[in-house]
Protein backbone atom coordinates (compact mmCIF):
# COMPACT_ATOMS: atom_id res chain seq x y z
CA UNK A 1 0.00 0.00 0.00
CA UNK A 2 1.23 3.48 -0.85
CA UNK A 3 1.22 6.20 1.78
CA UNK A 4 -1.97 8.23 2.23
CA UNK A 5 -1.76 11.52 4.11
CA UNK A 6 -4.43 12.05 6.75
CA UNK A 7 -6.46 15.22 6.33
CA UNK A 8 -6.45 18.00 8.94
CA UNK A 9 -9.13 17.76 11.58
CA UNK A 10 -10.87 20.83 12.89
CA UNK A 11 -10.56 21.29 16.65
CA UNK A 12 -13.73 22.25 18.50
CA UNK A 13 -14.12 25.93 17.55
CA UNK A 14 -15.36 26.91 21.01
CA UNK A 15 -13.91 24.55 23.60
CA UNK A 16 -10.44 24.50 22.00
CA UNK A 17 -10.18 28.25 21.31
CA UNK A 18 -8.11 29.56 24.24
CA UNK A 19 -8.13 33.15 22.92
CA UNK A 20 -11.94 33.36 22.76
CA UNK A 21 -12.34 31.61 26.12
CA UNK A 22 -9.86 33.88 27.87
CA UNK A 23 -11.41 37.02 26.41
CA UNK A 24 -14.94 36.06 27.38
CA UNK A 25 -13.86 34.99 30.86
CA UNK A 26 -12.26 38.38 31.52
CA UNK A 27 -14.94 40.47 29.81
CA UNK A 28 -18.35 39.03 30.69
CA UNK A 29 -19.91 38.60 34.13
CA UNK A 30 -19.82 34.85 34.94
CA UNK A 31 -23.61 34.52 34.94
CA UNK A 32 -23.94 36.00 31.45
CA UNK A 33 -21.17 33.79 30.09
CA UNK A 34 -22.80 30.72 31.58
CA UNK A 35 -26.17 31.69 30.09
CA UNK A 36 -24.77 31.96 26.56
CA UNK A 37 -22.54 28.87 26.75
CA UNK A 38 -25.16 26.46 25.27
CA UNK A 39 -25.45 28.66 22.17
CA UNK A 40 -21.67 28.84 21.77
CA UNK A 41 -21.37 25.07 22.12
CA UNK A 42 -24.14 24.47 19.59
CA UNK A 43 -22.74 26.91 17.03
CA UNK A 44 -19.32 25.31 17.34
CA UNK A 45 -20.86 21.86 16.90
CA UNK A 46 -22.60 23.14 13.76
CA UNK A 47 -19.27 24.47 12.50
CA UNK A 48 -17.72 21.00 12.89
CA UNK A 49 -20.61 19.44 10.97
CA UNK A 50 -20.40 22.06 8.23
CA UNK A 51 -16.65 21.53 7.78
CA UNK A 52 -17.14 17.77 7.52
CA UNK A 53 -19.93 18.30 4.97
CA UNK A 54 -17.75 20.66 2.98
CA UNK A 55 -14.97 18.07 2.80
CA UNK A 56 -17.31 15.22 1.78
CA UNK A 57 -19.61 16.84 -0.76
CA UNK A 58 -19.08 18.89 -3.91
CA UNK A 59 -19.50 22.59 -3.43
CA UNK A 60 -22.78 24.10 -4.47
CA UNK A 61 -23.73 27.60 -5.54
CA UNK A 62 -27.02 29.47 -5.78
CA UNK A 63 -28.88 29.09 -9.07
CA UNK A 64 -31.08 31.76 -10.62
CA UNK A 65 -34.07 30.63 -12.69
CA UNK A 66 -35.52 33.68 -14.43
CA UNK A 67 -38.36 32.02 -16.34
CA UNK A 68 -40.58 29.06 -15.56
CA UNK A 69 -41.39 26.33 -18.07
CA UNK A 70 -44.36 28.28 -19.47
CA UNK A 71 -42.58 31.57 -19.99
CA UNK A 72 -43.54 33.45 -16.81
CA UNK A 73 -40.85 35.60 -15.18
CA UNK A 74 -40.16 34.13 -11.73
CA UNK A 75 -36.58 35.10 -10.77
CA UNK A 76 -36.33 32.20 -8.36
CA UNK A 77 -33.03 31.58 -6.53
CA UNK A 78 -32.13 28.13 -5.22
CA UNK A 79 -29.81 28.37 -2.22
CA UNK A 80 -27.13 26.12 -0.72
CA UNK A 81 -27.90 23.86 2.28
CA UNK A 82 -26.08 26.19 4.68
CA UNK A 83 -28.21 29.10 3.50
CA UNK A 84 -31.39 27.06 3.79
CA UNK A 85 -30.36 26.28 7.38
CA UNK A 86 -29.50 29.92 8.12
CA UNK A 87 -32.84 31.18 9.49
CA UNK A 88 -33.16 28.28 11.94
CA UNK A 89 -29.57 28.53 13.19
CA UNK A 90 -29.77 32.33 13.48
CA UNK A 91 -33.01 32.42 15.43
CA UNK A 92 -32.42 29.32 17.59
CA UNK A 93 -29.12 30.67 18.88
CA UNK A 94 -29.97 34.40 18.95
CA UNK A 95 -27.16 35.32 16.57
CA UNK A 96 -28.86 38.66 15.86
CA UNK A 97 -31.25 39.02 18.75
CA UNK A 98 -28.43 38.85 21.31
CA UNK A 99 -26.91 42.06 19.97
CA UNK A 100 -30.07 44.04 20.70
CA UNK A 101 -30.67 42.85 24.24
CA UNK A 102 -30.89 45.57 26.87
CA UNK A 103 -27.36 45.16 28.16
CA UNK A 104 -23.96 46.80 27.58
CA UNK A 105 -22.64 43.23 27.09
CA UNK A 106 -25.03 42.56 24.23
CA UNK A 107 -22.56 43.17 21.41
CA UNK A 108 -19.84 40.99 22.94
CA UNK A 109 -22.41 38.20 23.31
CA UNK A 110 -23.61 38.68 19.75
CA UNK A 111 -20.19 38.78 18.13
CA UNK A 112 -18.94 35.72 20.03
CA UNK A 113 -21.78 33.88 18.30
CA UNK A 114 -20.92 35.43 14.92
CA UNK A 115 -17.26 34.46 15.33
CA UNK A 116 -18.21 30.80 15.79
CA UNK A 117 -20.91 30.72 13.10
CA UNK A 118 -19.43 32.75 10.28
CA UNK A 119 -17.24 30.29 8.34
CA UNK A 120 -19.83 27.53 8.67
CA UNK A 121 -22.56 29.89 7.45
CA UNK A 122 -21.01 30.19 3.97
CA UNK A 123 -21.34 33.97 4.24
CA UNK A 124 -24.94 33.90 5.37
CA UNK A 125 -23.38 36.26 7.91
CA UNK A 126 -23.21 38.88 5.14
CA UNK A 127 -26.98 39.50 5.05
CA UNK A 128 -27.09 38.98 8.81
CA UNK A 129 -24.67 41.89 9.13
CA UNK A 130 -26.84 44.05 6.92
CA UNK A 131 -29.96 43.02 8.83
CA UNK A 132 -28.25 43.97 12.08
CA UNK A 133 -27.23 47.27 10.52
CA UNK A 134 -30.74 47.92 9.24
CA UNK A 135 -32.21 47.26 12.68
CA UNK A 136 -29.67 49.67 14.18
CA UNK A 137 -30.34 52.37 11.57
CA UNK A 138 -34.12 52.11 11.90
CA UNK A 139 -33.87 52.26 15.68
CA UNK A 140 -31.67 55.37 15.42
CA UNK A 141 -34.11 57.01 12.98
CA UNK A 142 -36.92 57.11 15.54
CA UNK A 143 -39.42 56.14 12.80
CA UNK A 144 -41.91 54.33 15.04
CA UNK A 145 -43.95 52.83 12.19
CA UNK A 146 -40.93 51.22 10.58
CA UNK A 147 -39.46 50.17 13.92
CA UNK A 148 -42.69 48.39 14.86
CA UNK A 149 -43.02 46.90 11.37
CA UNK A 150 -39.49 45.63 10.74
CA UNK A 151 -37.58 45.06 13.98
CA UNK A 152 -39.76 42.22 15.29
CA UNK A 153 -38.90 40.36 12.07
CA UNK A 154 -35.20 41.29 11.96
CA UNK A 155 -34.67 40.23 15.59
CA UNK A 156 -37.11 37.33 15.63
CA UNK A 157 -36.35 34.10 17.53
CA UNK A 158 -38.74 32.21 15.21
CA UNK A 159 -37.53 31.17 11.73
CA UNK A 160 -41.12 31.42 10.43
CA UNK A 161 -41.20 35.17 11.09
CA UNK A 162 -37.50 36.01 10.61
CA UNK A 163 -36.57 38.48 7.84
CA UNK A 164 -33.27 39.37 6.23
CA UNK A 165 -32.55 42.91 5.10
CA UNK A 166 -30.39 43.96 2.19
CA UNK A 167 -28.33 47.10 1.75
CA UNK A 168 -28.76 48.53 -1.76
CA UNK A 169 -26.29 51.34 -2.27
CA UNK A 170 -23.87 50.40 -5.07
CA UNK A 171 -24.57 51.48 -8.64
CA UNK A 172 -22.57 51.43 -11.86
CA UNK A 173 -21.56 55.14 -11.75
CA UNK A 174 -20.15 54.94 -8.23
CA UNK A 175 -19.25 52.38 -5.62
CA UNK A 176 -18.10 54.24 -2.53
CA UNK A 177 -19.01 57.50 -4.32
CA UNK A 178 -22.71 57.12 -3.61
CA UNK A 179 -23.31 60.76 -4.55
CA UNK A 180 -23.49 59.52 -8.15
CA UNK A 181 -26.55 57.40 -7.38
CA UNK A 182 -28.97 57.31 -10.32
CA UNK A 183 -31.91 55.53 -8.67
CA UNK A 184 -34.91 57.87 -8.61
CA UNK A 185 -37.77 57.96 -6.11
CA UNK A 186 -41.15 59.14 -7.43
CA UNK A 187 -44.30 59.77 -5.45
CA UNK A 188 -47.66 58.70 -6.88
CA UNK A 189 -50.99 60.47 -6.54
CA UNK A 190 -51.74 58.66 -3.29
CA UNK A 191 -48.44 59.75 -1.78
CA UNK A 192 -46.72 56.36 -2.09
CA UNK A 193 -43.06 56.45 -3.07
CA UNK A 194 -41.68 54.10 -5.76
CA UNK A 195 -38.07 53.43 -6.74
CA UNK A 196 -36.76 53.25 -10.31
CA UNK A 197 -33.18 52.41 -11.27
CA UNK A 198 -30.45 49.80 -11.29
CA UNK A 199 -28.60 48.46 -8.26
CA UNK A 200 -25.34 46.90 -9.35
CA UNK A 201 -24.33 44.93 -6.27
CA UNK A 202 -27.12 43.58 -4.07
CA UNK A 203 -25.67 41.02 -1.69
CA UNK A 204 -28.89 40.08 0.08
CA UNK A 205 -31.34 40.03 -2.79
CA UNK A 206 -33.08 37.01 -1.22
CA UNK A 207 -33.96 39.10 1.83
CA UNK A 208 -37.47 40.15 2.63
CA UNK A 209 -36.50 43.82 3.06
CA UNK A 210 -33.76 46.31 2.23
CA UNK A 211 -32.53 49.82 2.87
CA UNK A 212 -31.83 51.68 -0.38
CA UNK A 213 -30.51 55.07 -1.37
CA UNK A 214 -32.42 57.00 -4.03
CA UNK A 215 -32.73 60.58 -5.25
CA UNK A 216 -36.24 62.01 -4.84
CA UNK A 217 -37.51 63.29 -8.16
CA UNK A 218 -36.66 66.96 -8.49
CA UNK A 219 -33.99 66.91 -5.79
CA UNK A 220 -30.56 68.37 -6.44
CA UNK A 221 -27.37 66.59 -7.29
CA UNK A 222 -24.74 65.25 -4.93
CA UNK A 223 -24.75 63.15 -1.81
CA UNK A 224 -26.74 65.51 0.42
CA UNK A 225 -29.80 65.24 -1.84
CA UNK A 226 -30.10 61.46 -1.46
CA UNK A 227 -32.81 59.93 0.72
CA UNK A 228 -32.84 56.61 2.55
CA UNK A 229 -35.80 54.32 1.87
CA UNK A 230 -37.08 51.11 3.45
CA UNK A 231 -38.48 48.52 1.03
CA UNK A 232 -40.06 45.09 1.24
CA UNK A 233 -39.13 42.91 -1.69
CA UNK A 234 -42.15 40.61 -2.18
CA UNK A 235 -45.93 40.81 -1.88
CA UNK A 236 -48.12 38.55 0.23
CA UNK A 237 -48.19 35.94 -2.58
CA UNK A 238 -44.39 35.80 -2.72
CA UNK A 239 -44.04 37.69 -6.03
CA UNK A 240 -41.34 40.34 -6.50
CA UNK A 241 -42.61 43.89 -6.08
CA UNK A 242 -41.17 45.92 -8.95
CA UNK A 243 -37.86 44.02 -8.91
CA UNK A 244 -36.23 42.14 -11.77
CA UNK A 245 -33.04 40.13 -11.18
CA UNK A 246 -30.74 40.57 -14.16
CA UNK A 247 -28.14 38.01 -13.10
CA UNK A 248 -26.13 36.65 -10.19
CA UNK A 249 -22.54 37.86 -9.94
CA UNK A 250 -19.62 35.55 -10.71
CA UNK A 251 -17.11 36.37 -7.98
CA UNK A 252 -13.62 35.40 -6.87
CA UNK A 253 -14.99 34.04 -3.61
CA UNK A 254 -18.14 33.98 -1.47
CA UNK A 255 -19.62 31.74 -4.16
CA UNK A 256 -22.49 30.56 -1.95
CA UNK A 257 -23.64 34.16 -1.40
CA UNK A 258 -26.25 35.16 -4.05
CA UNK A 259 -25.09 38.62 -5.07
CA UNK A 260 -27.28 40.11 -7.79
CA UNK A 261 -27.66 42.90 -10.28
CA UNK A 262 -31.23 44.14 -10.14
CA UNK A 263 -33.57 46.60 -11.81
CA UNK A 264 -36.13 48.50 -9.76
CA UNK A 265 -39.30 49.39 -11.65
CA UNK A 266 -41.78 50.94 -9.30
CA UNK A 267 -40.72 49.17 -6.09
CA UNK A 268 -42.89 50.62 -3.25
CA UNK A 269 -40.72 52.41 -0.71
CA UNK A 270 -41.03 54.27 2.57
CA UNK A 271 -38.69 57.12 3.60
CA UNK A 272 -36.77 56.25 6.74
CA UNK A 273 -36.38 59.91 7.69
CA UNK A 274 -36.23 63.32 5.98
CA UNK A 275 -35.88 63.26 2.19
CA UNK A 276 -32.24 64.34 2.25
CA UNK A 277 -28.95 63.37 3.91
CA UNK A 278 -29.73 59.68 3.48
CA UNK A 279 -26.06 58.75 3.84
CA UNK A 280 -26.02 60.34 7.27
CA UNK A 281 -29.02 58.17 8.19
CA UNK A 282 -27.17 54.97 7.27
CA UNK A 283 -24.09 55.85 9.33
CA UNK A 284 -25.22 53.74 12.34
CA UNK A 285 -25.62 50.78 9.97
CA UNK A 286 -22.11 51.15 8.55
CA UNK A 287 -20.53 51.18 12.01
CA UNK A 288 -22.24 47.89 12.83
CA UNK A 289 -21.51 46.17 9.52
CA UNK A 290 -17.85 47.17 9.68
CA UNK A 291 -17.59 45.50 13.07
CA UNK A 292 -19.16 42.39 11.56
CA UNK A 293 -16.53 42.54 8.83
CA UNK A 294 -13.71 42.58 11.37
CA UNK A 295 -15.21 39.71 13.39
CA UNK A 296 -15.66 37.61 10.24
CA UNK A 297 -12.08 38.33 9.13
CA UNK A 298 -10.77 37.19 12.51
CA UNK A 299 -12.95 34.06 12.31
CA UNK A 300 -11.40 33.17 8.96
CA UNK A 301 -7.92 33.54 10.45
CA UNK A 302 -8.85 31.31 13.38
CA UNK A 303 -10.15 28.60 11.03
CA UNK A 304 -7.07 28.67 8.77
CA UNK A 305 -4.61 28.56 11.69
CA UNK A 306 -6.52 25.79 13.46
CA UNK A 307 -6.36 23.59 10.38
CA UNK A 308 -2.71 24.41 9.69
CA UNK A 309 -1.78 23.66 13.30
CA UNK A 310 -3.53 20.30 13.28
CA UNK A 311 -1.98 19.37 9.94
CA UNK A 312 1.46 20.18 11.34
CA UNK A 313 0.96 17.36 13.86
CA UNK A 314 -0.12 14.90 11.14
CA UNK A 315 2.34 15.62 8.36
CA UNK A 316 5.96 14.49 8.56
CA UNK A 317 8.80 15.57 6.29
CA UNK A 318 12.54 14.98 6.43
CA UNK A 319 12.19 12.69 9.40
CA UNK A 320 10.08 14.88 11.69
CA UNK A 321 6.57 16.23 12.08
CA UNK A 322 6.06 19.73 10.69
CA UNK A 323 5.26 21.01 14.17
CA UNK A 324 8.73 19.92 15.26
CA UNK A 325 10.49 21.66 12.36
CA UNK A 326 11.88 24.97 13.74
CA UNK A 327 11.04 27.12 10.72
CA UNK A 328 7.54 25.73 10.38
CA UNK A 329 6.91 26.26 14.09
CA UNK A 330 8.05 29.86 13.76
CA UNK A 331 5.72 30.39 10.81
CA UNK A 332 2.76 29.13 12.84
CA UNK A 333 3.81 31.26 15.81
CA UNK A 334 4.00 34.40 13.69
CA UNK A 335 0.51 33.77 12.32
CA UNK A 336 -0.83 33.12 15.81
CA UNK A 337 0.56 36.39 17.17
CA UNK A 338 -0.96 38.42 14.31
CA UNK A 339 -4.29 36.69 14.78
CA UNK A 340 -4.30 37.35 18.54
CA UNK A 341 -3.64 41.03 17.92
CA UNK A 342 -6.47 41.20 15.40
CA UNK A 343 -8.84 39.33 17.72
CA UNK A 344 -8.04 41.64 20.63
CA UNK A 345 -8.69 44.82 18.67
CA UNK A 346 -11.87 43.50 17.07
CA UNK A 347 -13.51 42.31 20.25
CA UNK A 348 -12.50 45.47 22.07
CA UNK A 349 -14.44 47.39 19.41
CA UNK A 350 -17.39 45.06 19.98
CA UNK A 351 -17.24 45.74 23.70
CA UNK A 352 -17.03 49.50 23.12
CA UNK A 353 -19.97 49.38 20.72
CA UNK A 354 -22.18 47.76 23.32
CA UNK A 355 -21.22 50.21 26.04
CA UNK A 356 -21.68 53.27 23.83
CA UNK A 357 -25.06 52.06 22.53
CA UNK A 358 -26.30 51.71 26.12
CA UNK A 359 -24.75 54.94 27.42
CA UNK A 360 -22.41 53.16 29.82
CA UNK A 361 -19.14 54.43 28.40
CA UNK A 362 -16.43 56.77 29.61
CA UNK A 363 -16.27 60.28 28.18
CA UNK A 364 -13.55 59.51 25.64
CA UNK A 365 -14.92 56.16 24.50
CA UNK A 366 -17.47 57.44 21.98
CA UNK A 367 -14.67 59.18 20.08
CA UNK A 368 -12.49 56.10 20.55
CA UNK A 369 -15.17 53.87 19.01
CA UNK A 370 -15.53 56.26 16.08
CA UNK A 371 -11.78 55.95 15.44
CA UNK A 372 -11.28 52.26 16.13
CA UNK A 373 -14.19 51.00 14.01
CA UNK A 374 -12.64 51.85 10.61
CA UNK A 375 -9.18 50.94 11.93
CA UNK A 376 -10.29 47.48 13.04
CA UNK A 377 -12.13 46.84 9.80
CA UNK A 378 -9.34 47.87 7.44
CA UNK A 379 -6.47 46.29 9.37
CA UNK A 380 -8.08 42.93 10.17
CA UNK A 381 -9.14 42.63 6.53
CA UNK A 382 -5.55 42.95 5.32
CA UNK A 383 -4.17 40.70 8.06
CA UNK A 384 -6.71 37.99 7.28
CA UNK A 385 -5.67 37.80 3.63
CA UNK A 386 -2.01 37.50 4.60
CA UNK A 387 -2.56 34.97 7.37
CA UNK A 388 -4.93 32.75 5.38
CA UNK A 389 -2.54 32.80 2.43
CA UNK A 390 0.33 31.79 4.72
CA UNK A 391 -1.80 29.04 6.22
CA UNK A 392 -2.52 27.55 2.80
CA UNK A 393 1.20 27.47 2.10
CA UNK A 394 1.62 25.38 5.27
CA UNK A 395 -0.20 22.56 3.46
CA UNK A 396 2.09 22.62 0.44
CA UNK A 397 0.34 21.47 -2.73
CA UNK A 398 -2.72 20.30 -0.80
CA UNK A 399 -3.46 23.93 0.04
CA UNK A 400 -3.99 24.55 -3.67
CA UNK A 401 -6.34 21.61 -4.26
CA UNK A 402 -10.00 22.53 -4.43
CA UNK A 403 -11.30 19.29 -2.93
CA UNK A 404 -9.52 19.97 0.37
CA UNK A 405 -11.77 22.96 1.04
CA UNK A 406 -8.71 25.09 1.75
CA UNK A 407 -8.53 27.38 -1.34
CA UNK A 408 -12.02 28.66 -0.57
CA UNK A 409 -10.71 30.18 2.67
CA UNK A 410 -8.32 32.43 0.74
CA UNK A 411 -10.78 33.38 -1.99
CA UNK A 412 -13.35 34.30 0.63
CA UNK A 413 -10.87 36.29 2.71
CA UNK A 414 -10.28 38.74 -0.14
CA UNK A 415 -13.78 40.14 0.27
CA UNK A 416 -13.05 41.59 3.72
CA UNK A 417 -10.87 44.34 2.27
CA UNK A 418 -13.63 45.30 -0.19
CA UNK A 419 -16.92 44.75 1.66
CA UNK A 420 -18.10 47.80 3.66
CA UNK A 421 -15.36 50.11 2.39
CA UNK A 422 -11.94 49.49 0.90
CA UNK A 423 -8.72 50.09 2.79
CA UNK A 424 -8.25 53.49 1.19
CA UNK A 425 -11.84 54.60 1.82
CA UNK A 426 -11.61 53.63 5.46
CA UNK A 427 -8.18 55.21 5.87
CA UNK A 428 -9.69 58.50 4.76
CA UNK A 429 -12.60 57.94 7.12
CA UNK A 430 -10.05 57.48 9.89
CA UNK A 431 -8.63 60.92 9.08
CA UNK A 432 -12.06 62.43 9.64
CA UNK A 433 -12.26 60.61 12.97
CA UNK A 434 -8.82 62.04 13.85
CA UNK A 435 -9.93 65.65 13.35
CA UNK A 436 -9.78 66.06 17.12
CA UNK A 437 -6.40 64.36 17.46
CA UNK A 438 -5.25 61.10 19.02
CA UNK A 439 -6.18 61.98 22.60
CA UNK A 440 -8.87 59.26 22.92
CA UNK A 441 -6.41 56.63 21.72
CA UNK A 442 -3.69 57.88 24.02
CA UNK A 443 -6.04 57.76 27.00
CA UNK A 444 -7.05 54.21 26.07
CA UNK A 445 -3.40 53.13 25.86
CA UNK A 446 -2.70 54.66 29.27
CA UNK A 447 -5.59 52.69 30.76
CA UNK A 448 -4.60 49.42 29.10
CA UNK A 449 -0.87 49.69 29.75
CA UNK A 450 -0.16 51.71 32.91
CA UNK A 451 3.11 53.62 32.98
CA UNK A 452 5.27 51.01 34.68
CA UNK A 453 8.51 51.86 32.94
CA UNK A 454 8.61 48.64 30.92
CA UNK A 455 10.15 48.62 27.44
CA UNK A 456 6.91 47.13 26.07
CA UNK A 457 4.90 50.17 27.13
CA UNK A 458 7.65 52.43 25.79
CA UNK A 459 7.39 50.70 22.42
CA UNK A 460 3.64 51.22 22.24
CA UNK A 461 3.87 54.87 23.27
CA UNK A 462 6.72 55.50 20.81
CA UNK A 463 4.58 54.16 17.93
CA UNK A 464 1.69 56.39 18.97
CA UNK A 465 4.04 59.36 19.27
CA UNK A 466 5.43 58.70 15.79
CA UNK A 467 1.96 58.55 14.25
CA UNK A 468 0.95 61.77 15.99
CA UNK A 469 4.14 63.48 14.85
CA UNK A 470 3.49 62.47 11.23
CA UNK A 471 -0.05 63.79 11.47
CA UNK A 472 1.36 67.11 12.63
CA UNK A 473 3.88 67.22 9.80
CA UNK A 474 1.31 66.66 7.04
CA UNK A 475 -1.61 68.54 8.60
CA UNK A 476 -1.13 71.60 6.39
CA UNK A 477 -0.92 69.58 3.17
CA UNK A 478 -4.11 67.68 2.44
CA UNK A 479 -2.57 65.64 -0.36
CA UNK A 480 0.29 64.51 1.86
CA UNK A 481 -2.10 63.69 4.67
CA UNK A 482 -4.27 61.52 2.44
CA UNK A 483 -1.22 59.82 0.94
CA UNK A 484 -0.05 58.99 4.47
CA UNK A 485 -3.43 57.73 5.64
CA UNK A 486 -2.78 54.02 5.15
CA UNK A 487 0.50 54.06 7.05
CA UNK A 488 -1.05 56.02 9.88
CA UNK A 489 -4.05 53.67 9.98
CA UNK A 490 -1.96 50.51 10.13
CA UNK A 491 0.30 52.03 12.79
CA UNK A 492 -2.57 53.12 15.01
CA UNK A 493 -4.34 49.78 14.62
CA UNK A 494 -1.22 47.85 15.55
CA UNK A 495 -0.53 50.22 18.44
CA UNK A 496 -3.95 49.61 19.94
CA UNK A 497 -3.71 45.87 19.30
CA UNK A 498 -0.34 45.78 21.04
CA UNK A 499 -1.73 47.58 24.08
CA UNK A 500 -4.58 45.09 24.28
CA UNK A 501 -2.19 42.15 23.97
CA UNK A 502 -0.10 43.53 26.81
CA UNK A 503 -3.22 43.71 28.96
CA UNK A 504 -4.04 40.10 28.05
CA UNK A 505 -0.49 39.14 28.98
CA UNK A 506 -1.04 40.61 32.46
CA UNK A 507 -4.30 38.69 32.77
CA UNK A 508 -2.58 35.45 31.84
CA UNK A 509 0.11 35.68 34.52
CA UNK A 510 -2.40 34.95 37.26
CA UNK A 511 -3.68 31.95 35.30
CA UNK A 512 -0.21 30.51 34.76
CA UNK A 513 -0.56 30.56 30.97
CA UNK A 514 2.61 31.89 29.26
CA UNK A 515 1.15 31.98 25.75
CA UNK A 516 -0.45 35.46 25.82
CA UNK A 517 2.87 36.88 27.05
CA UNK A 518 4.62 35.14 24.15
CA UNK A 519 2.02 36.50 21.72
CA UNK A 520 2.54 40.07 22.90
CA UNK A 521 6.33 39.72 22.61
CA UNK A 522 6.06 38.28 19.11
CA UNK A 523 3.57 40.90 17.96
CA UNK A 524 5.73 43.75 19.22
CA UNK A 525 8.82 42.27 17.58
CA UNK A 526 7.09 41.98 14.23
CA UNK A 527 5.76 45.49 14.50
CA UNK A 528 9.13 47.18 15.10
CA UNK A 529 11.56 45.20 13.03
CA UNK A 530 10.58 42.54 10.54
CA UNK A 531 14.08 41.11 10.71
CA UNK A 532 14.13 40.69 14.48
CA UNK A 533 14.91 37.21 15.79
CA UNK A 534 12.34 36.23 18.42
CA UNK A 535 13.13 33.94 21.33
CA UNK A 536 13.04 30.30 20.28
CA UNK A 537 10.98 29.20 23.25
CA UNK A 538 8.10 31.35 22.03
CA UNK A 539 7.88 29.28 18.85
CA UNK A 540 6.83 26.15 20.68
CA UNK A 541 4.46 28.04 22.96
CA UNK A 542 2.59 29.78 20.14
CA UNK A 543 2.77 27.12 17.43
CA UNK A 544 1.13 24.62 19.75
CA UNK A 545 -1.47 26.98 21.24
CA UNK A 546 -4.67 25.02 21.69
CA UNK A 547 -7.32 24.57 24.33
CA UNK A 548 -7.96 27.24 26.89
CA UNK A 549 -6.09 26.91 30.16
CA UNK A 550 -8.78 26.28 32.75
Amino acid sequence: MSFVQSAPRLAHPYRDDRVLNAWLAHTLPPARLEAMRPDLEALADYALMAWDRRCRTPRTEPVLTQWDAWGSRVDRIALTPAWEEGPAITTRHAVLAAGHAGSPWARVEEFARVYLYHVASEFYCCPLAMTDGAATALHASGNRALIERALPHFLSRDPATFWLSGQWMTETPGGSDVGRTETVARQDAEGQWHLYGRKWFSSAVVGEAALALARPEGAGTGTAALALFYVETKDDAGAWRGIAIDRLKKKLGTHELPTAEIHLDGLPATPVGPLDHGVRQIAPMLNVTRTWNAVCAVASMARAIALARDYATRRSAFGARLIDQPLHARTLADMQAEYEGAFSLTFHVAELLGRVEHGEHATHEAALLRLLTPLAKLWTAKVSIRVVSEALECFGGAGYIEDTGLPQLLRDAQVYAIWEGTTNVLSLDMLRALSGGVAPLRQAVDELVPDDGTPERATVVAALDAAEALLGEVAADRASMEASARGIAFTLARTMAAALLLRSARWSVAMGDPRPVAASRRFLARGLDRLALPANEDDALLAGAGAAAM
